[in-house]
């Protein structure tokens, strides 16, 4: 069976814990945060990249110049990650499986992306997700046939975690700490160099 993948790229959010200046923008490597992640999803090859950006919308734009993908904005942003998670949705219609990226994890790779589809192959689970010492992380990987009604039911400030701890149909792939490696802070990003 054929899969339409497509990559949502999480960009919204005001990132507060970081302090005054935009976490997506401080630089690690040369480049943005936020370029970090696009990378890793346009050299994956599966599909269309969608960037959904709210806060610091035109900075976060600028950001990603020159990169194959497409940036929508999200205006409801302030109402939670659950909205940009459905603007992504909806910005992808044609996908059967939406691989969802956090724009503040630098080290995912194209690698971790093809991992969850490899293991999205042979079988139907509601999702794949990446797990490091016993803990699960992102991105993620969600089947839309299987997953669209709830996610259409997801409020504030919840991505799909909560709704994918309560299931059992969901697969888990060992991967290396990238999958738990955020940055919210200077501190975490500093732990990165």
């Amino acid at each position: 069976m054929t899969v339409d993948y497509g990559l949502v790229l999480l960009a919204a959010g005001r990132g507060t814990r970081f302090g005054a200046t935009p976490k997506l923008l401080s630089v690690l490597d040369g480049e943005p945060l936020v370029r970090h992640a696009a990378r890793a999803a346009l050299a994956s090859g599966l599909g269309p990249v969608v960037a959904v950006i709210g806060a610091h919308g035109p900075a976060i734009r600028a950001a990603l110049d020159g990169l194959d993908l497409t940036c929508i904005d999200n205006s409801a942003y302030e109402e939670g990650l659950s909205t940009s998670l459905q603007a992504g949705l909806a910005a992808l219609p044609q996908a059967d499986a939406i691989l969802v990226l956090l724009a503040d994890m630098p080290r995912i790779t194209a690698h971790h992306l093809t991992a969850l589809t490899e293991a999205f192959r042979g079988g139907d689970p509601a999702a794949v997700v990446p797990v490091h010492a016993g803990q699960r992380g992102n991105p993620v990987l969600l089947n839309r046939r299987r997953l669209a009604a709830d996610l259409a039911t997801l409020t504030g400030d919840q991505g799909a975690g909560r709704l994918l701890a309560r299931r059992t149909d969901i697969r888990e792939v060992a991967m290396d700490a990238a999958v738990l490696q955020d940055v919210d802070t200077p501190e975490a990003l500093a732990g990165l160099v």
